[in-house]
Parts: C-alpha cells; sequence; structure tokens
C-alpha cells in the first residue's frame, strides 16, 4: 500500500493519500481546498489515479477539497450517511466497504464529535477523524455533539482493534503525527487509562473552548460538498 500524510498549518488538519500498488487507483482522506494543487501534483507525481475522497465528517475548522477534486479528477466523495451532504455521491453506513483497487477500506460510524463522523479503517491502520486524537479527542458542544456519544463510540468501534492498528488522526496540535489504539487505551487522558464514562462527559462539558475561527464560513460550505456561497 502507498502512504503519505500531509499537513496544512493553518487547521492543523492532516490529509490522508492511500494507494493501491497494483491498480495504482487511489483515495485522499480530509483534503483541505487550500491545498487541492499540492495533492494533485503529489498523485501525479506517484503514477496514481484520484478515485475515492473521503471526508471524516463535515468539518467546521477547515473547507474540505472534495467537490474541487471531484470537478478535477472525477472521483467519487463518501461521506457519512448520517449527516453527510446530500451533494456526496456516496453516503456510507456503519461497516461499508470502499474498494480502492485491491484496498478494502472499511467505514465506521463513530459520531460524538458529530453526527456525521466517520472512521475508516484500511489494513493496519485506522483514520479516525475527530473522534480520537493522539491523547485526546474531539470537541463534542456543538454540530449535534454529545461527549456520551463519542466515548461509545470510541470503546465500541475503535478501542476493539488490534493494540498495534495505527491511529492516524484528523488533527494535532501537539506535533504528534500518529499513535496505535493500544497505546490510546492506555495513555489516552480523556478515553483511556482509568478515565470513565461520567469523568469524560464531565470534563468535555467543562472546557469551554472558543469556537472555531472558520466555523460560519466552513460548515455551510462543507454541507455542500466545499463549494463557498
Amino acid at each position: 500500500m502507498i502512504f503519505r500524510q500531509l499537513f496544512d498549518k493553518e487547521s492543523s488538519t492532516f490529509t490522508y493519500l492511500v494507494g493501491d500498488d497494483g491498480s495504482r487507483k487511489a483515495a485522499l482522506v480530509d483534503p483541505v481546498v487550500e491545498h487541492v494543487e499540492r495533492d494533485l501534483r503529489l498523485v501525479s507525481e506517484l503514477g496514481l489515479e484520484l478515485a475515492v475522497i473521503l471526508d471524516t465528517h463535515v468539518h467546521a475548522d477547515h473547507i474540505t477539497g472534495a467537490g474541487t477534486l471531484r470537478t478535477r479528477t472525477g472521483a467519487k466523495t463518501h461521506f457519512s450517511v448520517r449527516g453527510g451532504p446530500a451533494c456526496a455521491d456516496v453516503l456510507l453506513n456503519d461497516g461499508d466497504i470502499v474498494q480502492v483497487g485491491a484496498l478494502v477500506i472499511r467505514g465506521l460510524a463513530t459520531p460524538g464529535h458529530t453526527n456525521s463522523c466517520m472512521s475508516y479503517a484500511v489494513g493496519d491502520r485506522v483514520f479516525t477523524g475527530d473522534a480520537l486524537m493522539v491523547r485526546g479527542c474531539g470537541r463534542t458542544d456543538f454540530q449535534e455533539g454529545d461527549a456520551a456519544t463519542l466515548w461509545q463510540s470510541v470503546h465500541e468501534k475503535l478501542f476493539v482493534m488490534p493494540d498495534a492498528t495505527y491511529v492516524y488522526p484528523a488533527h494535532d496540535y501537539r506535533g504528534h503525527t500518529c499513535s496505535t489504539i493500544g497505546e490510546e487505551k492506555k495513555w489516552n487522558p480523556r478515553l483511556g487509562g482509568s478515565a470513565t464514562l461520567a469523568s469524560f462527559v464531565a470534563l468535555m462539558g467543562s472546557l469551554h473552548l472558543p469556537p472555531p475561527a472558520k466555523i460560519h464560513e466552513a460548515v455551510p460550505a462543507n454541507q455542500a460538498c466545499g463549494k463557498r456561497e
């Protein structure tokens, strides 16, 4: 499997490229519209054909590149059926499979940060969006967020995966690039170790974070697959 991790400094967003060696088909996870040219250049340099675009949720801190990439390449856009935009080519249910050449990507509904949160498992890694970050998680105070739902998603969908599974989140704000399920079960201060559902719900309710700077621009645009009004 071909794999690359890319980064947007403004929103601390990771974009991931995964490709199939045999067919040369590829998928992008969580593309950012300002980096469409970068991403297409990399796809071309690696001799790949972009076939699939996967968004982990309707983001509030950046505008997705999904719609622009679809127009440029014909790749099919994928979101969760639960809260994903109607303009997506494919709306995924929990457990649905996305085929990229010989690669099998499995969608895992992991709501709690937003209703539309979907993680994507392929091989020995999982792209967790904002549901599970390195030693943290996404906030639960807007976009239908719910702390108890997020706890359930992480513990029933992600923490049941093999400990050696690599965790690749949608964001990082502390300089980490990846983790493993085993690490997060042991060391994640919010969701792992001695944390309980009650302690998690209390913590998430006490954060009082400012809203994302781009929320009023990003959410409407992302509900239109990245199209700005």
